[in-house]
Protein backbone atom coordinates (compact mmCIF):
# COMPACT_ATOMS: atom_id res chain seq x y z
CA UNK A 1 0.00 0.00 0.00
CA UNK A 2 1.24 3.33 -0.78
CA UNK A 3 0.35 6.02 1.67
CA UNK A 4 3.26 8.26 1.74
CA UNK A 5 1.76 11.83 0.57
CA UNK A 6 3.12 15.53 -1.58
CA UNK A 7 1.67 18.07 -2.46
CA UNK A 8 3.18 17.66 -6.24
CA UNK A 9 4.38 14.52 -7.97
CA UNK A 10 7.83 15.42 -8.98
CA UNK A 11 9.03 15.42 -12.51
CA UNK A 12 10.67 12.12 -13.95
CA UNK A 13 14.51 12.48 -14.54
CA UNK A 14 15.90 11.03 -17.52
CA UNK A 15 16.82 7.82 -15.59
CA UNK A 16 13.33 7.19 -14.64
CA UNK A 17 12.39 7.51 -18.31
CA UNK A 18 15.13 5.15 -19.47
CA UNK A 19 13.24 2.17 -20.24
CA UNK A 20 14.02 0.96 -23.64
CA UNK A 21 16.94 -0.82 -23.17
CA UNK A 22 15.50 -3.43 -20.36
CA UNK A 23 14.39 -6.77 -20.79
CA UNK A 24 10.78 -6.68 -21.25
CA UNK A 25 10.09 -9.06 -18.01
CA UNK A 26 7.93 -8.08 -15.16
CA UNK A 27 11.05 -8.18 -12.14
CA UNK A 28 12.62 -5.85 -14.22
CA UNK A 29 9.82 -3.55 -14.55
CA UNK A 30 9.10 -3.82 -11.32
CA UNK A 31 12.68 -3.08 -9.84
CA UNK A 32 12.76 -0.02 -12.22
CA UNK A 33 9.19 1.52 -10.81
CA UNK A 34 10.41 0.49 -7.43
CA UNK A 35 13.30 3.88 -8.32
CA UNK A 36 10.71 6.26 -9.61
CA UNK A 37 9.56 8.44 -6.95
CA UNK A 38 6.33 9.66 -8.71
CA UNK A 39 4.83 5.86 -8.95
CA UNK A 40 5.19 5.29 -5.31
CA UNK A 41 3.51 8.40 -3.76
CA UNK A 42 -0.18 9.77 -3.71
CA UNK A 43 -0.18 13.44 -4.64
CA UNK A 44 -2.98 15.32 -2.79
CA UNK A 45 -4.56 18.79 -2.24
CA UNK A 46 -7.52 21.14 -3.19
CA UNK A 47 -9.81 22.34 -0.37
CA UNK A 48 -12.33 20.37 1.16
CA UNK A 49 -14.44 21.41 4.28
CA UNK A 50 -13.45 19.30 7.61
CA UNK A 51 -16.65 19.12 8.24
CA UNK A 52 -18.18 15.65 7.70
CA UNK A 53 -20.40 15.01 4.75
CA UNK A 54 -24.31 14.01 5.49
CA UNK A 55 -26.68 11.61 4.18
CA UNK A 56 -27.58 11.39 1.28
CA UNK A 57 -23.83 11.39 -0.40
CA UNK A 58 -24.46 11.64 -3.94
CA UNK A 59 -21.24 9.79 -5.46
CA UNK A 60 -19.98 9.90 -9.19
CA UNK A 61 -17.29 7.29 -11.10
CA UNK A 62 -16.08 8.23 -14.46
CA UNK A 63 -13.27 6.94 -16.54
CA UNK A 64 -12.57 10.30 -17.99
CA UNK A 65 -10.54 9.31 -21.25
CA UNK A 66 -7.50 11.54 -20.49
CA UNK A 67 -9.59 14.41 -19.37
CA UNK A 68 -9.64 17.04 -22.04
CA UNK A 69 -11.85 19.23 -20.56
CA UNK A 70 -11.43 19.68 -16.54
CA UNK A 71 -13.85 22.61 -16.16
CA UNK A 72 -16.48 21.24 -18.31
CA UNK A 73 -16.25 17.86 -16.54
CA UNK A 74 -16.68 18.93 -12.94
CA UNK A 75 -19.64 20.93 -14.41
CA UNK A 76 -21.37 17.19 -15.16
CA UNK A 77 -20.41 16.35 -11.48
CA UNK A 78 -21.14 19.36 -9.88
CA UNK A 79 -23.89 18.15 -7.75
CA UNK A 80 -21.72 15.57 -6.40
CA UNK A 81 -20.11 15.40 -3.07
CA UNK A 82 -17.62 12.30 -3.88
CA UNK A 83 -16.59 11.94 -7.34
CA UNK A 84 -13.85 8.66 -8.56
CA UNK A 85 -12.04 9.28 -11.51
CA UNK A 86 -9.79 7.34 -13.88
CA UNK A 87 -7.53 7.75 -17.12
CA UNK A 88 -6.57 11.12 -15.43
CA UNK A 89 -3.32 13.04 -17.28
CA UNK A 90 -1.15 14.99 -15.44
CA UNK A 91 1.68 16.73 -17.34
CA UNK A 92 0.85 14.91 -21.01
CA UNK A 93 0.92 16.68 -24.06
CA UNK A 94 -2.45 15.77 -25.53
CA UNK A 95 -3.97 17.46 -22.79
CA UNK A 96 -2.27 20.92 -22.58
CA UNK A 97 0.16 19.66 -20.00
CA UNK A 98 -2.39 20.13 -17.25
CA UNK A 99 -2.81 18.25 -13.84
CA UNK A 100 -6.28 17.30 -14.73
CA UNK A 101 -7.33 15.75 -11.25
CA UNK A 102 -6.15 18.96 -9.83
CA UNK A 103 -7.97 21.50 -12.06
CA UNK A 104 -11.50 19.41 -11.88
CA UNK A 105 -10.63 19.35 -7.92
CA UNK A 106 -10.39 22.73 -8.09
CA UNK A 107 -13.48 24.14 -9.62
CA UNK A 108 -15.78 21.38 -8.23
CA UNK A 109 -13.88 23.51 -4.86
CA UNK A 110 -13.05 19.77 -3.54
CA UNK A 111 -9.86 18.12 -1.75
CA UNK A 112 -8.26 15.49 -4.05
CA UNK A 113 -5.96 12.66 -3.90
CA UNK A 114 -4.00 11.39 -7.22
CA UNK A 115 -1.70 8.67 -7.79
CA UNK A 116 -0.08 7.22 -10.84
CA UNK A 117 -1.47 4.28 -13.10
CA UNK A 118 1.02 4.26 -15.16
CA UNK A 119 4.04 6.21 -16.55
CA UNK A 120 3.93 7.26 -20.69
CA UNK A 121 7.02 7.06 -22.51
CA UNK A 122 5.31 8.17 -25.69
CA UNK A 123 2.67 10.84 -26.54
CA UNK A 124 -0.26 8.21 -27.21
CA UNK A 125 -2.29 7.04 -29.56
CA UNK A 126 -1.93 8.11 -33.21
CA UNK A 127 -5.28 10.25 -32.55
CA UNK A 128 -4.04 11.52 -29.49
CA UNK A 129 -1.08 13.15 -31.03
CA UNK A 130 -4.01 15.75 -32.64
CA UNK A 131 -4.48 16.72 -29.68
CA UNK A 132 -1.12 17.49 -28.44
CA UNK A 133 -0.18 21.14 -27.56
CA UNK A 134 3.86 19.68 -27.33
CA UNK A 135 6.23 17.36 -29.00
CA UNK A 136 7.38 16.02 -24.94
CA UNK A 137 4.97 15.34 -22.01
CA UNK A 138 6.00 17.43 -18.93
CA UNK A 139 5.25 14.78 -16.60
CA UNK A 140 3.50 11.92 -18.49
CA UNK A 141 1.49 10.58 -15.50
CA UNK A 142 -1.83 9.41 -15.87
CA UNK A 143 -3.79 7.82 -13.14
CA UNK A 144 -6.58 7.64 -11.20
CA UNK A 145 -7.99 10.32 -8.27
CA UNK A 146 -10.99 10.76 -5.58
CA UNK A 147 -12.47 14.14 -4.96
CA UNK A 148 -14.42 14.92 -1.82
CA UNK A 149 -16.16 18.13 -0.40
CA UNK A 150 -15.15 16.70 2.52
CA UNK A 151 -11.57 16.13 3.98
CA UNK A 152 -9.81 12.73 2.57
CA UNK A 153 -7.86 11.29 5.39
CA UNK A 154 -5.43 9.24 5.39
CA UNK A 155 -5.04 8.21 1.46
CA UNK A 156 -3.56 5.83 0.11
CA UNK A 157 -3.06 3.78 -3.18
CA UNK A 158 -3.11 0.06 -4.29
CA UNK A 159 -1.61 -1.11 -7.57
CA UNK A 160 -3.41 -4.62 -8.75
CA UNK A 161 -2.16 -8.09 -9.68
CA UNK A 162 -1.15 -7.44 -13.36
CA UNK A 163 1.03 -9.01 -15.78
CA UNK A 164 2.43 -5.61 -17.06
CA UNK A 165 0.77 -5.42 -20.50
CA UNK A 166 1.60 -1.97 -21.28
CA UNK A 167 5.25 -2.51 -20.61
CA UNK A 168 5.91 -3.91 -23.45
CA UNK A 169 2.80 -1.87 -25.96
CA UNK A 170 4.91 -0.91 -28.85
CA UNK A 171 1.90 2.29 -29.64
CA UNK A 172 1.84 2.96 -26.28
CA UNK A 173 5.03 1.93 -24.26
CA UNK A 174 4.24 2.35 -20.54
CA UNK A 175 5.68 2.07 -17.02
CA UNK A 176 3.00 1.17 -14.36
CA UNK A 177 0.16 -0.80 -13.69
CA UNK A 178 -3.05 -0.35 -12.79
CA UNK A 179 -3.98 1.24 -9.49
CA UNK A 180 -6.62 1.96 -6.71
CA UNK A 181 -6.65 5.32 -4.99
CA UNK A 182 -8.57 5.88 -1.96
CA UNK A 183 -9.19 7.56 1.51
CA UNK A 184 -11.99 7.61 4.65
CA UNK A 185 -14.47 10.29 4.36
CA UNK A 186 -16.23 11.63 7.52
CA UNK A 187 -20.15 11.34 7.47
CA UNK A 188 -22.57 12.25 10.21
CA UNK A 189 -22.90 8.37 11.19
CA UNK A 190 -19.48 7.63 11.03
CA UNK A 191 -16.49 6.60 8.64
CA UNK A 192 -16.81 4.99 5.44
CA UNK A 193 -13.76 4.16 2.76
CA UNK A 194 -14.21 5.55 -1.14
CA UNK A 195 -11.98 3.53 -3.45
CA UNK A 196 -11.79 4.81 -7.41
CA UNK A 197 -10.02 1.94 -9.74
CA UNK A 198 -9.34 0.65 -12.83
CA UNK A 199 -9.44 -2.59 -13.96
CA UNK A 200 -7.00 -4.19 -16.95
CA UNK A 201 -8.69 -3.68 -20.17
CA UNK A 202 -6.34 -5.95 -22.53
CA UNK A 203 -7.34 -9.46 -20.75
CA UNK A 204 -9.66 -11.54 -20.24
CA UNK A 205 -12.60 -11.97 -17.37
CA UNK A 206 -10.12 -14.11 -15.18
CA UNK A 207 -7.72 -10.97 -14.49
CA UNK A 208 -9.98 -9.03 -13.68
CA UNK A 209 -11.87 -11.58 -11.13
CA UNK A 210 -7.93 -12.13 -9.83
CA UNK A 211 -7.62 -7.91 -9.30
CA UNK A 212 -10.49 -7.55 -7.32
CA UNK A 213 -10.08 -10.47 -5.26
CA UNK A 214 -6.38 -8.83 -4.79
CA UNK A 215 -8.55 -5.36 -3.90
CA UNK A 216 -11.06 -6.44 -1.56
CA UNK A 217 -8.13 -8.23 0.41
CA UNK A 218 -5.82 -5.34 0.80
CA UNK A 219 -8.67 -3.57 1.81
CA UNK A 220 -10.21 -6.14 4.34
CA UNK A 221 -6.80 -6.25 5.70
CA UNK A 222 -5.98 -2.72 6.08
CA UNK A 223 -9.94 -1.75 7.04
CA UNK A 224 -11.36 -4.40 8.87
CA UNK A 225 -15.10 -4.00 9.21
CA UNK A 226 -15.54 -0.48 7.15
CA UNK A 227 -18.09 0.55 5.50
CA UNK A 228 -16.67 0.52 1.78
CA UNK A 229 -17.36 1.96 -2.18
CA UNK A 230 -15.19 1.14 -4.93
CA UNK A 231 -16.24 2.36 -7.99
CA UNK A 232 -14.88 2.86 -11.43
CA UNK A 233 -14.14 1.56 -14.43
CA UNK A 234 -14.23 -2.23 -14.19
CA UNK A 235 -13.54 -3.48 -18.04
CA UNK A 236 -16.34 -6.05 -17.72
CA UNK A 237 -17.07 -7.26 -21.06
CA UNK A 238 -13.75 -6.36 -22.82
CA UNK A 239 -11.89 -9.00 -24.80
CA UNK A 240 -14.85 -10.80 -23.99
CA UNK A 241 -17.80 -10.06 -26.62
CA UNK A 242 -19.03 -7.20 -24.69
CA UNK A 243 -20.59 -9.91 -22.35
CA UNK A 244 -20.61 -8.23 -18.97
CA UNK A 245 -22.67 -10.99 -17.24
CA UNK A 246 -19.81 -13.58 -17.95
CA UNK A 247 -17.46 -11.80 -15.91
CA UNK A 248 -16.27 -13.56 -12.40
CA UNK A 249 -15.69 -10.43 -10.79
CA UNK A 250 -19.22 -9.95 -9.63
CA UNK A 251 -19.68 -13.06 -8.00
CA UNK A 252 -16.34 -12.47 -6.09
CA UNK A 253 -17.47 -9.31 -4.92
CA UNK A 254 -20.98 -10.63 -3.82
CA UNK A 255 -19.27 -13.82 -1.99
CA UNK A 256 -17.51 -11.03 -0.24
CA UNK A 257 -20.23 -9.70 0.94
CA UNK A 258 -20.39 -6.23 -1.93
CA UNK A 259 -23.36 -5.29 -3.90
CA UNK A 260 -23.19 -4.49 -7.23
CA UNK A 261 -24.69 -1.20 -8.37
CA UNK A 262 -24.47 -0.37 -12.51
CA UNK A 263 -27.65 1.57 -13.13
CA UNK A 264 -30.45 0.08 -15.74
CA UNK A 265 -29.01 -3.50 -16.81
CA UNK A 266 -29.92 -2.78 -20.63
CA UNK A 267 -27.97 0.91 -20.45
CA UNK A 268 -24.32 0.90 -21.38
CA UNK A 269 -21.93 3.34 -20.15
CA UNK A 270 -19.75 3.51 -23.61
CA UNK A 271 -20.17 5.99 -26.29
CA UNK A 272 -18.19 7.29 -29.21
CA UNK A 273 -15.51 10.17 -27.98
CA UNK A 274 -13.66 12.59 -29.75
CA UNK A 275 -10.49 10.08 -29.15
CA UNK A 276 -12.33 7.03 -29.24
CA UNK A 277 -13.92 6.89 -32.72
CA UNK A 278 -15.94 4.01 -32.70
CA UNK A 279 -19.49 4.38 -33.74
CA UNK A 280 -20.34 0.45 -33.16
CA UNK A 281 -18.32 0.21 -29.73
CA UNK A 282 -21.10 0.07 -26.58
CA UNK A 283 -20.34 -1.98 -23.55
CA UNK A 284 -21.50 -1.90 -19.89
CA UNK A 285 -18.42 -1.24 -18.28
CA UNK A 286 -18.78 1.38 -15.14
CA UNK A 287 -19.68 -0.17 -11.68
CA UNK A 288 -19.88 0.64 -8.05
CA UNK A 289 -19.09 -2.08 -5.76
CA UNK A 290 -20.46 -1.69 -1.62
CA UNK A 291 -20.33 -3.32 1.15
CA UNK A 292 -22.04 -1.50 4.70
CA UNK A 293 -23.81 1.04 3.04
CA UNK A 294 -27.37 1.54 2.24
CA UNK A 295 -27.21 2.72 -1.56
CA UNK A 296 -30.39 4.48 -3.15
CA UNK A 297 -31.05 4.86 -7.09
CA UNK A 298 -27.85 4.41 -9.66
CA UNK A 299 -27.98 6.67 -13.04
CA UNK A 300 -25.89 6.49 -16.37
CA UNK A 301 -25.02 9.95 -16.85
CA UNK A 302 -24.17 10.90 -20.24
CA UNK A 303 -21.10 12.36 -21.07
CA UNK A 304 -22.21 14.75 -23.55
CA UNK A 305 -21.89 18.71 -22.77
CA UNK A 306 -24.57 21.04 -23.40
CA UNK A 307 -23.35 21.70 -27.18
CA UNK A 308 -23.81 17.64 -27.76
CA UNK A 309 -19.67 17.17 -27.69
CA UNK A 310 -18.71 14.31 -25.86
CA UNK A 311 -16.44 14.72 -22.67
CA UNK A 312 -15.18 11.20 -22.81
CA UNK A 313 -15.77 7.71 -24.30
CA UNK A 314 -17.41 6.52 -20.92
CA UNK A 315 -20.78 8.09 -19.26
CA UNK A 316 -20.12 8.78 -15.76
CA UNK A 317 -22.38 6.25 -12.99
CA UNK A 318 -23.24 8.53 -10.35
CA UNK A 319 -25.42 6.53 -6.89
CA UNK A 320 -26.74 7.70 -3.80
CA UNK A 321 -25.15 6.37 -0.61
CA UNK A 322 -28.30 6.46 1.70
CA UNK A 323 -26.43 5.44 4.89
CA UNK A 324 -24.59 3.38 6.49
CA UNK A 325 -26.13 -0.18 6.56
Amino acid sequence: MITETVGDLPVPTEADLALHHLPREIAVHDAHMATVPGMNLVETGGAASPAPLPFPITVGAWNLERCLFPEDSAQKVADCDVVLVSEMDNGMARTAQRNTTRDMAGQLGMGYAYAVEFLELGLGSPIEHEFCTADFNARGYHGNGLMARSALVAPFALRLWGQRQWFSDAEQPRLGERIAVGARIETTAGPMIAVSTHLESACGPEHRERQVRGLIAELDAAFPGMPMLIGGDLNTGNHNNGDWRAEGLFDAARAAGYSVHGGPEDQQTTRPSLITRWPERAMKLDWFLARGLRIGETEIRSSLDATGRPLSDHDAVVTRVLGLA
